[in-house]
């Protein structure tokens, strides 16, 4: 029984002896205690003035007296108005840390038999990874690393969008506009190389397009749209909307708007007839569907280039994924999958959890649920994305026999979510009860200079490497690293660098919208993952200094500091936090752990001498717990898959 529960079972006895009511240990509210004040852990007294009659104040004196005389590890307590602030004894802190000191992976938790998968990344074949990519990524390993700490065996997979439409353009505008180049020939990363041929289908079409508004038949289109005045005024609805989001961002960005740029006419060009002029009048709008076809037909030709475009883009996440440190164990692949789940819905018909129309295709009714009608099956007996998904979902129930997935994907898709975990539980699925959406916000940043060569968004690489040279110039503003060789600098800043990128994005709450600021993001003083990085980086400087000591005078070390009480009492809540970061699916929470922690040896350190303590029991015990901080301090960053360096 831990330090919390004793109290509560103390707090349980005290309420049932002084005032004869039962209540449970679950129902008492209890925290940490506000630094302001004295005490370790706050029991809240409010809830029980009715059964005992009496005010809070006198309540809190009461239980804190018993608890004082029935809990040995309580040593003392005050009362503000309605909360009792618990002490707990020096002896109890000081054979705790002297019980952890020497476990390097103090934290992780027993296994707990229940395996559960985490699916992330999940990219599209033809553009590089970029910023969006890179949260997903993050939040997806952080989230399978304290899955594992806290006991589960995880499997990590991704779902690789490699079929469709789009991956056909990047296809045809190679064939097009190629001339046999190859990543190896241009000496361009092969991810890249391909996101260079998809905007160039998007280049080439919008030549093809403008033409097309200018001419006869393009302009027939529009008098026709504004012919109809209830399209129109619809229309005129959403452009004043978007008007309003182009004035927003061109402030935040520092640029002029103009007006030109958002008439009807512009609008109803590109947001309401592009994807027509594509489907029924563009050459290479037929061209690129004409390859579909041709590909859903496995024509020899067009599946060897698809092979061949696919094994450049896969080269290059490769290697970007190697730079994020993240990994997976198996890659599902949509060219594979789309197919799957048809069966299922045949299944789901026959029992009565989908119905049929007359047109032949099938549907599920979500009202009861809040959720609405949900098309299944097309009339031609054609997959949807949320049949894909339930196929998929079985195939890896039946692959790994998982007890949780977990889905790391944006939150625009909440919706498609709450209907495919609707749908499987209505199915039966065995897992049904431990799917979980980690749903996450877009990320901006604070200008645009940092844009990719597609000129539309921020590339996963770019973006390393950005943070990796301001790390660099932080180094070498601060002098600290001259005497390494270039190579050892080198690995240092790459993995600050790498480190404040992490850090940044994963302390954010995952549903929260989040601007990433390369340069705060490197500041060592402040919430970010070189601070955090340096108290590590600190305490082994003090250890190397202390070199090997007997540090068996510690026990003699009776009175603790309150900076030593309070770094002993947050490593003492690290195992639970670890646990309640994989119930809640929340990186975030390791992250700021880390950086309390952090925060609280720096100050320990400015304010407390460890190698020229007063005595010999005080520098031992000091070095002894500095050891447990580092331990704890690296195993955190490891769940946020952020490397120690030797030196900052």
């Amino acid at each position: 029984m831990n330090i919390i529960e004793r109290i509560q079972h103390g707090v349980v006895d005290a309420v049932k002896t002084l005032y004869g009511a039962d209540i449970t240990p679950e129902s008492i509210t209890m925290n940490s205690t506000r630094k302001e004040f004295e005490g370790d852990y706050t029991v809240v007294v409010f809830p029980y003035a009715k059964v005992a009659r009496k005010k809070p104040e006198q309540i809190g004196e009461e239980v804190g007296a018993q608890l004082v005389e029935q809990v040995a590890e309580i040593s003392g307590y005050n009362v503000i108005k309605g909360f009792l602030n618990l002490s707990v004894s020096d002896d109890f802190w000081v054979q705790f840390l002297d019980r952890i000191a020497g476990q390097d992976n103090y934290g992780r938790q027993a296994p707990n038999g229940q395996k559960v998968m985490v699916e992330f990344s999940s990219p599209n074949t033809n553009k590089p990874l970029h910023l969006g990519h890179i949260r997903n990524i993050l939040l997806g390993w952080s989230t399978a690393q304290i899955l594992e700490a806290a006991g589960y065996e995880v499997v990590k997979v991704q779902v690789v969008n490699d079929r469709g439409i789009a991956i056909c353009k990047s296809m045809l505008a190679w064939q097009r506009f190629g001339e046999g180049a190859t990543p190896a020939s241009t000496g361009t990363k092969g991810d890249h190389f391909v996101g260079e041929y998809y905007v160039r289908f998007e280049q080439e079409f919008q030549k093809e397009y403008d033409a097309w508004q200018a001419s006869t038949a393009g302009q027939q289109a529009l008098q026709q749209f504004l012919a109809d005045e209830k399209a129109v005024k619809k229309a005129e609805k959403a452009l004043a909307e978007a008007r309003k989001k182009a004035k927003n961002e061109a402030a935040r960005q520092g640029e002029t708007y103009t007006e030109e740029a958002h008439t009807l006419e512009r609008y109803f060009f590109k947001n309401i007839y592009k994807n027509t002029y594509f489907n029924e009048y563009s050459e290479l709008g037929q061209a690129a569907k004409a390859m579909l076809l041709k590909w859903e037909a496995g024509d020899e030709e067009v599946m060897q280039l698809w092979k061949q475009m696919n094994a450049w883009v896969y080269e290059g996440f490769d290697e970007t994924y190697d730079k994020l440190g993240v990994s997976f164990d198996k890659l599902y692949f949509e060219s594979d999958t789309y197919l799957l789940g048809r069966d299922a819905v045949k299944q789901g018909l026959e029992k009565g959890v989908f119905y049929e129309k007359e047109d032949g295709s099938v549907w599920i009714d979500l009202t009861d649920a809040k959720l609405d009608h949900k098309l299944v099956l097309r009339k031609d007996g054609t997959s949807v994305y949320i049949t894909q998904d339930i196929g998929t979902a079985q195939e890896r129930y039946k692959d790994f026999g998982v007890d949780k997935m977990v889905y790391v994907v944006a939150d625009e898709q909440d919706y498609h979510f709450q209907v495919l975990f609707e749908t499987l539980r209505r199915l039966g699925a065995p897992y049904a009860d431990g799917l979980f959406h980690l749903s996450y916000g877009m990320v901006d940043l604070p200008t645009g200079k940092m844009k990719s060569r597609e000129g539309t968004v921020v590339d996963a690489d770019d973006l390393i490497a950005e943070v990796v040279a301001e790390a660099k110039n932080n180094a070498e503003e601060r002098d600290t690293l001259s005497d390494l060789n270039a190579e050892a600098q080198q690995e240092i800043m790459r993995q600050v660098g790498l480190a404040a990128l992490k850090f940044f994005i994963i302390k954010v709450q995952p549903q929260k919208r989040m601007t990433f600021d390369p340069k705060e993001s490197v500041d060592m003083q402040g919430q970010t993952g070189p601070y955090v990085q340096n108290a590590y980086v600190r305490i082994q400087s003090v250890l190397r200094k202390a070199g090997e000591q007997d540090l068996s005078a510690a026990s003699a070390y009776k009175k603790l500091e309150t900076a030593e009480r309070d770094l002993i009492a947050q490593l003492y809540a690290f195992p639970a936090l670890i646990a309640e970061a994989a119930e809640a699916y929340d990186p975030s929470s390791v992250a700021n752990f880390s950086y309390d922690l952090a925060k609280s040896y720096h100050r320990f350190y400015h304010d407390y001498s460890i190698l020229n303590a007063e005595t010999k029991a005080a520098k031992a015990f000091r070095i002894k717990l500095s050891k447990a901080v580092a331990h704890s301090l690296k195993l955190a960053l490891e769940l946020l898959g952020i490397e120690v360096p030797s030196r900052m």
